[in-house]
């Protein structure tokens, strides 16, 4: 029996390759992209050299490209591509990825309200504190239990700003100091992914002159691109409270984040956080 050897991974990404570009042109016609027919064809869709004209490369080349083969690729040639097949932002970003180049970062839209859905993500993960800030660190939408748990009030509406400014929040915190390189590190880490933003500056600029802390952290240059971190809490009604915080991103939502905090095990949080959130349920019905 003649053994069959497994395709190498750059081999199935070129196959990979080669199936979507066919049949992204196969669900085109001339009429869709504003070009005349010219006449019967033996398949559906557009021909290859119809796309290479759209997208102002070479027929042999955009041919070897659907073919698989081996050869160089840009992200402007792939972004032609993209506007002549008429790929959305989904097949935009797998266009580049079977490619083998890294897709180009979504720019973060608006900070519009959260969805109906999303909102029922928040208020369902109480009584565990939970919300969605925006890629500044701005606050979308907090539930109630991470206002319980951390004294968020009316005032607060950016993580940045809250840690170093609020000083209940502070006082709170058991770690304050150990944690603060790490939260400024994580900040100017996510302000290099956006070099022509001007907002992180204006913000760091504003810290800068509110809080010595951060100023002296702030000329550190200190990069840090984690996702979770532990916090400790003092509260004044519930005692003790150690969390694993969680930093998710929405994928529908660029620049924007859900964190999570989950209670820590072994550290009586659980128990006490819900004896917390109970009392605060029966004080608001009363």
């Amino acid at each position: 029996m003649a053994s069959t050897t497994p395709a190498s991974a750059p081999g199935r990404r070129r196959d990979e390759l080669r199936d979507f570009l066919r049949t992204r042109r196969a669900r085109l016609t001339p009429a869709d992209v504003g070009m005349p027919d010219a006449g019967r064809r033996r398949t559906p869709g557009l021909r290859r050299e119809e796309v290479a004209v759209l997208a102002g490369v070479g027929v042999s080349w955009y041919t070897w490209l659907e073919q698989g083969r081996d050869i160089k690729v840009s992200g402007e040639v792939l972004d032609a591509i993209a506007r002549a097949l008429r790929l959305d932002a989904a097949e935009r970003e797998h266009l580049y990825l079977l490619a083998g180049l890294n897709p180009p970062r979504a720019e973060a839209g608006p900070a519009v309200p959260i969805t109906p859905e999303l909102q029922r993500v928040l208020d369902a993960w109480s009584p565990r504190p939970a919300y969605v800030r925006d890629r500044y660190w701005n606050f979308i939408a907090i539930n109630d239990a991470a206002r319980a748990v951390f004294g968020f009030g009316d005032v607060d509406h950016n993580c940045l700003v809250s840690f170093f400014t609020n000083v209940r929040y502070r006082d709170m915190h058991t770690h304050w100091a150990e944690a603060a390189p790490g939260v400024v590190a994580r900040f100017r880490g996510d302000a290099a992914r956006y070099p022509d933003d001007p907002e992180f500056g204006r913000i760091a600029d504003d810290m800068i002159a509110a809080s010595a802390e951060f100023a002296g952290l702030w000329e550190r240059h200190e990069v840090s691109g984690a996702t979770q971190a532990v916090k400790g809490v003092r509260h004044p009604e519930a005692g003790e409270l150690v969390f694993e915080g969680t930093l998710l991103p929405l994928a529908d939502r660029p620049g924007q984040h859900l964190v999570l905090h989950n209670p820590r095990p072994g550290t009586g949080t659980q128990e006490r956080l819900e004896r917390l959130m109970s009392r605060r349920r029966l004080a608001a019905v009363g």
